[in-house]
């Protein structure tokens, strides 16, 4: 996510601790928060993906996803 979108969602929460937001201004903050953690999952599913355990006889397995 581009850092210029995530300095807009700290804006839009500056502005709403001193008014209220439009409905416009609400929307564009809950679709920019939706993509920040859409983002945050992403790279923390890559992260895991190249994780591995590697047990006592030192054989490296990756983690196995949970259902």
């Amino acid at each position: 996510m581009e850092q210029s979108r995530i300095d807009r969602i700290s804006e839009l929460t500056r502005i709403s601790r001193v008014r209220a937001l439009t409905e416009e201004e609400l929307a564009e903050r809950a679709a920019l928060r939706a993509e920040y953690i859409a983002a945050v999952k992403a790279s923390l599913t890559g992260q895991l993906e190249n994780t591995y355990l590697v047990d006592e006889a030192g054989n490296k397995r990756p983690i196995p996803r949970k259902k």
